[in-house]
């Protein structure tokens, strides 16, 4: 590893003095003196002076060519987080555009409720909302990740890997889609060091091996192509040589099985001219001296990246048999592909805020903050941006010739919603170049796309669409339709998916205490009350697996590991029936089971069938398997008399399955789980379908303590609009 390069406050100063851009140096000067005192006596993990880190990330911004605030801002964005100075103090000095600067880059304070990964997704929320307000936020936390990454290697191996790891997936991601090259580029490299050093030395090694041949090569194409272009193109472009980054050649190399020989951009040419119709021009000319490769040519000139990025792309095979990478842009173009944004913020000509144009750019922030407001799941977080900032875009068309950018393995669906919410929601199906294709086709460069939609009220999208979509902005549309149109089916889903996780973790907390056991969980999700949760769970916000593990230490916390040992005892006694008060000829200890069949509750009249090997199961009376078999002199010794001891009044709860019959409608489901939840009913699972004359049938297996709840629960259901009757299962 190399040794670290100090920056110092002088050569921060002459840089400034030798620059052409004009700077309040008194103010940075300034702002240097106040970090020197607050950070006076920290050290860095390199043993430097801590001191030398902020001007080194000032110097980086100096170099992007950002404001005298920026500046200021980089000096001083860690004496609030590091040292006891204030906000206060910063804005009081240097006014409030350097106070929203440093804060928006501060982490924030340690929330004891606070898990680590939840403090980081705040963390990162913090950073992308401060984006969203002001460009600058990020850029600084940038140039601060970036010198950051430049000295890893003096920290211990696994934060390195963290850190690596958190760049890769998120810093860079948001360098690229802010266009600036330079620092994505670099921040890859050395992000690819810390996590495949083995990979990394190899390829290091390879290209080091292939530099003089390389360099010659490079040089004897730019000079054929300068004598060329001087001929024709006045005055004469500027010819520089390229070469792909580490992680670059890694991911063609690695992740796409090719050997370095075939990689046709690792040697590369950058042609600068003045005007776009010089661009074409050259383009001409390199295509007349060398032999294009077909489909190697990319003109983002007419379609600009999603970050700005414009320039033609073309590869073609030189006399020596190499192919070779040949980049054409203006100088405008080229400062927009190395500083991205930087270069184009209206903070550098000393304007407060961006253009329109600027803030149409940045509104995939603005999409993620929204995405992920009650999310607490660093993961998920981290997800959407890797999702929203792909590297690659493929580019689609309406009908109507306008384009959409999305990111590679978009579908149809996602393609519907960066059109129009509305779209998405009425969307009934999608042709490409004029041919149905399914939800789940992934869209490629230059198609054009229709999207079907319906007219019928009420129609919306599926649940499934969620696992099928790719981008945030189709997944967050979705689930807000479904958070606002079917409150009442997800407090329905909602109830149901908790009350089977409880099963499977055998947690089982009393109806009365389930809101108090739930209320950190709630209030960490914004939820007023048990529906919101509930509902929160059935669309989507609250994902169950992220929860539960929580939910498991503070049951056993709560209620003794004993009281969670007696509850599972009971579940399982339940469940093999060895302890359910029924009495088999007389005999009130033996293994028995509950027929799934009938599902029989005390209060029923019962038999018993003796099985092999698993005791006698249970059945009611009038269970069509009893009276099926009752007469089959195979079977008949097996039939034994069985009853509930103590008339039936033995405690406990017991599974039973109710047909509900009525005329299908809307919100039908959501009625019978809002009746069935108004008198504490437990409801393990239902299923639902149409029946041929037009009729409904729904079938929900429910938690029932005897033959007087099991009547109040079915009178219960038939009062509800349109049910034409309710009946026990197994009859």
């Amino acid at each position: 590893m190399s040794e670290e390069v100090i920056i110092t406050v002088d050569q921060l100063i002459q840089k400034i003095l030798d620059g052409e851009k004009q700077y309040d140096l008194s103010k940075i000067v300034s702002a240097y003196e106040l970090a020197y005192k607050y950070h006076d006596g920290q050290k860095r993990e390199s043993g430097q002076p801590y001191i030398t880190h902020p001007i080194a990330v000032a110097y980086i911004l100096l170099e992007l060519g950002m404001d005298t605030d920026t500046i200021c801002a980089a000096l001083l964005h860690d004496v609030v987080e590091d040292t006891d100075c204030t906000l206060e103090t910063i804005q009081k000095k240097f006014g409030s555009d350097v106070a929203m600067l440093v804060n928006g880059v501060t982490k924030l304070k340690r929330v004891e409720t606070f898990t680590k990964d939840e403090q980081k997704a705040e963390n990162i929320r913090k950073i992308l909302l401060a984006m969203s307000e002001d460009i600058r936020v990020i850029i600084i936390k940038l140039a601060d990740r970036l010198h950051n990454m430049r000295t890893l290697n003096y920290c211990r191996d696994e934060k390195r890997r963290n850190i690596a790891h958190e760049t890769m997936n998120i810093y860079a991601p948001i360098a690229h889609r802010l266009g600036i090259r330079s620092i994505k580029d670099e921040l890859e490299d050395l992000s690819f060091r810390y996590l495949d050093p083995y990979a990394y030395n190899e390829i290091e090694k390879q290209m080091n091996m292939r530099k003089g041949s390389r360099e010659q090569l490079v040089e004897d194409l730019k000079v054929r192509i300068k004598e060329r272009l001087d001929q024709d193109i006045h005055p004469a472009p500027v010819i520089e040589g390229r070469v792909k980054s580490n992680y670059g050649i890694y991911k063609k190399v690695y992740r796409d099985g090719k050997e370095i020989d075939q990689i046709y951009d690792r040697y590369a040419l950058r042609i600068i001219v003045n005007t776009v119709t010089e661009c074409y021009n050259v383009l001409g000319i390199i295509h007349d001296m060398f032999r294009p490769i077909p489909n190697r040519f990319k003109d983002y000139i007419s379609t600009p990246k999603a970050n700005m990025y414009q320039s033609l792309h073309t590869t073609v095979i030189g006399r020596e048999g190499v192919p070779f990478e040949v980049q054409i842009r203006t100088w405008d173009m080229h400062k927009t592909a190395e500083y991205g944004i930087a270069a184009h913020w209206k903070y550098k000509e000393g304007v407060a805020g961006g253009s329109t144009k600027d803030d149409r750019r940045l509104a995939w922030i603005r999409q993620i903050i929204e995405s992920q407001q009650e999310s607490n799941d660093v993961e998920e977080i981290v997800r959407a941006i890797k999702n929203d900032l792909a590297p690659e875009d493929v580019f689609a068309f309406t009908p109507k010739g306008d384009m959409i950018t999305l990111p590679v393995g978009s579908t149809v669906i996602d393609f519907a919603y960066a059109i129009h919410t509305e779209v998405g929601h009425r969307m009934c199906g999608a042709k490409v170049d004029k041919k149905m294709v399914s939800y789940d086709y992934q869209i490629k460069t230059g198609e054009i796309i229709e999207i079907l939609t319906s007219n019928v009220p009420g129609h919306g999208p599926s649940r499934s669409w969620l696992n099928i979509c790719k981008t945030n902005e189709a997944k967050s549309k979705i689930r807000l339709w479904f958070k606002r149109e079917r409150r009442e089916e997800n407090i329905f889903e909602g109830r149901n998916a908790l009350e089977r996780e409880f099963r499977r973790n055998m947690i089982r907390v009393p109806e009365e205490d389930l809101e108090d056991f739930l209320k950190l969980d709630m209030k960490r999700h914004n939820c007023e009350t048990l529906d919101d949760f509930f509902a929160a769970i059935g669309y989507g916000g609250v994902q169950l697996s992220k929860v539960i593990t929580r939910l498991k230490l503070e049951y056993n916390k709560r209620y003794g590991e004993k009281t969670a040992e007696l509850n599972q005892e009971k579940d399982i006694k339940a469940a093999t029936g060895s302890v359910s008060g029924i009495v088999i000829d007389g005999i009130s200890d033996c293994m028995v089971r509950f027929a799934q069949c009938c599902n029989p509750l005390p209060g029923d009249e019962i038999i018993g069938f003796i099985t092999r090997g698993h005791g006698v199961s249970i059945h009611r009376k009038d269970c069509v398997n009893y009276l099926a078999q009752k007469d089959d002199p195979e079977l008949k010794d097996r039939w034994v008399k069985a009853k509930y001891e103590g008339n039936g009044k033995k405690t406990g709860y017991f599974k039973t399955t109710l047909d509900i019959i009525a005329l299908d409608r809307i919100g039908l489901l959501a009625d019978v789980s809002s009746a069935l939840a108004m008198i504490n009913i437990y409801i393990y699972e239902s299923t639902a379908r149409e029946l041929k004359n037009g009729n409904a049938i729904l079938s929900v297996t429910v938690s029932i303590a005897g033959m007087e709840q099991l009547n109040n629960v079915i009178n219960k259901l038939k009062k509800i609009k349109n049910v034409i009757s309710v009946e026990r299962s197994g009859r």
